[in-house]
């Protein structure tokens, strides 16, 4: 975890762009403009007011799984007009709240989407569901960031802790997180998006191609076709 260090300093507007730096206190304006003006950083955060800036990444822990949760997101986002999905996008949750998750899927205005696109084109507000794969970050993961994407209103919360070995899924209820049950044959069904299914032992196994045929078994189902109904009238749950 980092240890801040430095305290919160006001926008002047003036001089220098400073650097972005690990454990800075700083305000979702200022970081922003320390972030655009640094092209060669590919992520960095801010969660709870502090700046938490990413490690190499690496292949088993986080790579090739992240991959397969963005497939997952991607695959649902296609078959669901009126869903996307983005991996990597940098979300302002509010005015100490700007992280940049690893996969997200939000439902657009249109359809009754509780965030939309900024005048820069950064996510602006809650996006419905949010999903980290976490390794070295699993304490920032299921606790402060965890913390920010209740806050902010953020309806399913989805950490794969590869580490491990572990999938949490959280949904808000009634303004805290509760952990979603699996059903009878232990696979999590989001209640946000209908036919959105993950299989947690295929995906911890490994097992890409049973992982894909249960999200696909969700997409068949007459609840899905139900909720895409109701997102081309411009209703959301």
């Amino acid at each position: 975890m980092v240890t801040a260090v430095s305290a919160r300093k006001p926008f002047t507007g003036t001089g220098r762009v400073p650097p972005l730096e690990n454990g800075a206190h700083l305000g979702a304006r200022e970081f922003l403009r320390r972030y655009e003006a640094m092209p060669e950083l590919k992520k960095a955060e801010l969660i709870n007011g502090i700046v938490y800036m990413a490690s190499p990444v690496r292949l088993d822990q986080h790579g090739e799984p992240d991959n397969l949760i963005q497939g997952w997101l991607c695959s649902y986002s296609v078959a669901t007009p009126g869903v996307k999905a983005a991996t990597n996008a940098t979300t302002r949750l509010g005015p100490d709240d700007v992280p940049q998750p690893d996969g997200l899927l939000r439902i657009v205005p249109e359809c009754g989407g509780q965030a939309r696109l900024d005048p820069k084109g950064y996510l602006l507000g809650a996006p419905e569901l949010v999903a980290e794969v976490s390794a070295s970050t699993a304490s920032l993961d299921v606790r402060d960031k965890l913390t920010s994407y209740r806050r902010a209103g953020v309806r399913e919360y989805v950490v794969w802790r590869t580490e491990d070995a572990a999938v949490d899924w959280w949904v808000l209820d009634e303004d805290e997180y509760r952990p979603l049950a699996a059903d009878a044959g232990g696979v999590l069904r989001s209640r946000v998006f209908p036919g959105l299914w993950l299989d947690t032992t295929a995906l911890l196994a490994g097992d890409g191609a049973r992982f894909m045929a249960v999200l696909r078994a969700g997409l068949e189902s007459p609840e899905h076709a139900a909720f895409v109904a109701d997102l081309s009238r411009g209703v959301s749950q």
